[in-house]
């Protein structure tokens, strides 16, 4: 891919700001909403705060050749669930949340070690270009329902919890976004096509606030999609607050919970967690392949994969010791990258540190929570297509004339879109082995089953 910023390129420092900002829409909506699901008071500011100084620990690890940001991951949520449902007290379920990212970091950072002495080759058999392809597009199909979800759903809610809201309405608000992302990207000078997400996201959003108007007055509500309830909480009552607040961090609460700790809830903790971690690590590997291909160098050999395991495990340690949640590279952050041909580190950096300042800035929070559903299913339409796009792009050179070739390739594809999943409760708690990595799996040992098969050309 012909890149307009390089990994090691620096924009000047207005361009920075507006692209660190554009790096942080793609990420920030999943980042804070990981901590709602999970519940128990964790705070959406303070994951946001954690996901920013893990990425700069990846940066650091991956010596700023790695062009990726670290967001909350949805694949431990099962896990937080765990240590909070086993714990007897929330300042021990704090506790534990913090210890089960310890374990799964401890998991990478082993990991590692072995790389470090047994290389990546082995990676590259195990995981050929027929099996890596496949499931980069899994990861993007994977999400697709959440984007068409997204794409339809209603935000303004009444007093009573209903939505009187037309999704449809919703869905001409997300297209809207859609296509003024498209036409920036595609039609748009140098700056429009550096940040197309931007652009679509206020068009989504003023959009949203017009219908919205109109509704008001005709006194329509099925008009009205957006809710700007987070920013009306906000400045209800005006204090300094208002404007900056410190994030609750998880280790000032998990601080209190050292006395109720024993071995029983340390072991379901990482009952809970270390499996997860193996799961992860599949995601990991092909999360930075699908990178390689588009800043045109394999990150498994440059830095190399022991630097990047280390970031990513140390990075989910840090950032789970304040914000709870343990870190993931984002496929958002690497659909912006691919979208916008900005593959600079000093985004991603810049990023990062304005994860870390926002954190702080209640009226940004409070702004990114208003953002309809819709006008985020518009971008993540893209976002998420480019990745699943990717995957397709490292079959091509792959020899789908070979029967070997297609049943690894159709096995995956099909477990994967399928959805097949599998659960086994363990220490109280649920742990699932996602669609992604059961499709991975299911591709590996194909592969291997069919590794002695001769070509066509050699039968």
């Amino acid at each position: 891919m012909k890149l307009i910023y390089d990994v090691s390129d620096k924009p000047k420092f207005s361009s920075l700001v507006v692209f660190a900002i554009q790096q942080l829409l793609a990420i920030m909506a999943a980042t804070l909403v990981v901590p709602v699901i999970v519940g128990n008071g964790m705070s959406s500011a303070a994951a946001l705060f954690g996901a920013g100084v893990g990425t700069l620990v990846y940066i650091l690890f991956t010596k700023r050749r790695s062009p990726v940001f670290l967001g909350s991951s949805f694949a431990f949520i099962g896990s937080m669930t765990a240590a909070f449902a086993g714990a007897t007290s929330a300042a021990l379920g704090y506790l534990g949340i913090i210890l089960g990212a310890a374990f799964a970091g401890l998991v990478y950072v082993i990991i590692a070690v072995i790389i470090k002495f047994a290389g990546v080759k082995w990676i590259s058999k195990l995981m050929p270009a027929v099996v890596i392809g496949p499931v980069v597009s899994i990861i993007g199909l994977s999400l697709s329902g959440n984007a068409v979800g997204d794409l339809q759903k209603v935000n303004y809610t009444l007093a009573d919890g209903s939505t009187p809201g037309s999704p449809y309405v919703a869905i001409i608000v997300g297209l809207i976004t859609l296509a003024v992302t498209m036409i920036a990207s595609v039609y748009g000078k140098k700056m429009a096509r550096l940040i197309p997400f931007i652009i679509g996201i206020l068009a989504g959003y003023g959009a949203a606030s017009i219908f919205y108007v109109i509704g008001l007055l005709t006194n329509n509500p099925a008009l009205m999609i957006i809710d700007y309830s987070p920013i009306v909480n906000t400045f209800s009552d005006i204090t300094i607050n208002s404007f900056v607040s410190v994030p609750e961090f998880t280790f000032l609460t998990a601080l209190g919970g050292f006395k109720e700790l024993n071995g029983a809830y340390i072991a379901s903790v990482a009952m809970a967690y270390v499996p997860v971690a193996f799961v992860v690590f599949a995601e990991h590997i092909a999360d930075h392949k699908n990178l390689s291909t588009i800043v045109n160098r394999d990150l498994l050999e440059d830095p190399g994969l022991c630097r990047t395991l280390l970031g990513d495990g140390v990075g989910s340690m840090v950032g789970a010791f304040f914000g709870g949640c343990p870190n993931t590279t984002y496929g958002e952050s690497v659909g912006c990258v691919a979208i916008t041909k900005n593959a600079s580190v000093y985004t991603i950096i810049a990023a990062a540190v304005g994860a870390i300042i926002i954190s702080f800035v209640t009226p940004f929070v409070a702004f990114v929570n208003s953002i309809p559903s819709c006008v985020m299913g518009g971008i993540c339409m893209a976002l998420y297509g480019f990745i699943a796009v990717s995957g397709l792009k490292m079959l091509k050179d792959v020899n789908l004339d070979e029967n070997k070739n297609l049943f690894v390739a159709s096995v995956i594809l099909i477990a994967g879109i399928g959805g097949l999943t599998l659960s086994f409760n363990v220490g109280g708690g649920t742990i699932t082995i996602t669609s992604i990595a059961c499709a991975l799996i299911l591709g590996i040992l194909t592969n291997v089953l069919l590794s002695k098969a001769k070509s066509e050309d050699e039968q």
